[in-house]
């Protein structure tokens, strides 16, 4: 890497962090009205809060164009509407992918709603800029801590349905990435997954959404994110070490044999593992696809 993209680099990062605490502070402050427990007060919040976040990744893909610019390939299925309700799933490989869903999917469908990890609220300033925006934090329990508190047992089923049940009073896109962490070659050995290029997919996570947000969610948003070159850390990305990826998108309606009750029909939950692993090979299909596009030709 030359001095002259590690100087973008840090400029690139001092803009981001500006852009983050500009849009942080009306989010927070907007945030603190939402608390009033008036319906209108709180739907009209709601929106004004995710068009400060789209504000925020419109400024954001400005600064990347300036600084480290990069061209996304974006195939498939673009029909989008921004009045629609959507469960978007993706591959993950690095804190990267975020950025790229953010920058194809901003201002074509409602803003994306990330499920976190408990943990990451107390993120310096996204951190509470997550909560404000009602970013659903997750906290799974280990096979070791059910075991020693039974009591645990379903609880992190009943924080997704508690944080899907506010996602009913506006449209949404609720993002979710099955695999559950970034794939990398040491934990691909480690799942000996059957797939070539992908983690296990887990489908508890968006089995228990779809059953909380009922017919209100209807669309699939499957996603391949593919690099060309390498799969870039944060600092590669802003530093301009990226300068290609490729994206294919395939909305689906979503059957009614998705929707179910997860944790008591076993019969259910077989046919929805059957079903999403059934999308985890087309996707390895299209990264392997990808990857045999992008060999140079003898």
């Amino acid at each position: 890497m030359s001095p002259l993209s590690k100087i973008k680099g840090s400029i690139a990062f001092l803009c981001y962090l500006f852009n983050t605490i500009f849009w942080t502070i009306p989010i927070l402050m907007f945030s603190i009205v939402k608390l009033i427990p008036i319906g209108i007060f709180q739907k009209v919040c709601s929106y004004i809060l995710d068009n400060c976040a789209t504000a925020w990744i419109s400024t954001n893909t400005i600064i990347e164009d300036i600084f480290h610019p990069m061209r996304i390939h974006v195939t498939g299925d673009q029909s989008f509407s921004e009045k629609e309700w959507y469960m978007v799933i993706a591959n993950h490989q690095s804190w990267v992918d975020i950025l790229i869903l953010q920058r194809v999917f901003n201002r074509n469908i409602p803003f994306l709603k990330f499920f976190l990890k408990q943990e990451l609220i107390f993120v310096p300033v996204l951190g509470l800029a997550w909560w404000a925006l009602d970013f659903p934090f997750m906290r799974r329990y280990s096979t070791a801590q059910l075991r020693k508190n039974p009591k645990l047992k379903g609880k992190d089923i009943e924080i997704t349905r508690k944080a899907c049940e506010k996602f009913k009073t506006k449209p949404v896109s609720i993002m979710n990435f099955v695999e559950g962490t970034r794939f990398s070659v040491a934990k691909h050995d480690k799942q000996n997954s059957a797939f070539q290029h992908l983690l296990k997919p887990k489908a508890g996570g968006m089995a228990f959404a779809l059953s909380a947000m009922g017919e209100h969610i209807n669309k699939l948003v499957n996603v391949t994110i593919y690099y060309p070159d390498i799969v870039p850390t944060y600092w590669q990305y802003i530093c301009g070490e990226l300068s290609d990826v490729r994206v294919d998108i395939k909305i689906t309606d979503i059957p009614k044999n998705m929707r179910g009750d997860y944790l008591k029909d076993r019969e259910f939950k077989i046919e929805f593992q059957e079903q999403l692993n059934q999308l985890w090979v087309e996707k390895d299909q299209q990264l392997q696809q990808f990857i045999t596009d992008a060999k140079p030709k003898v």
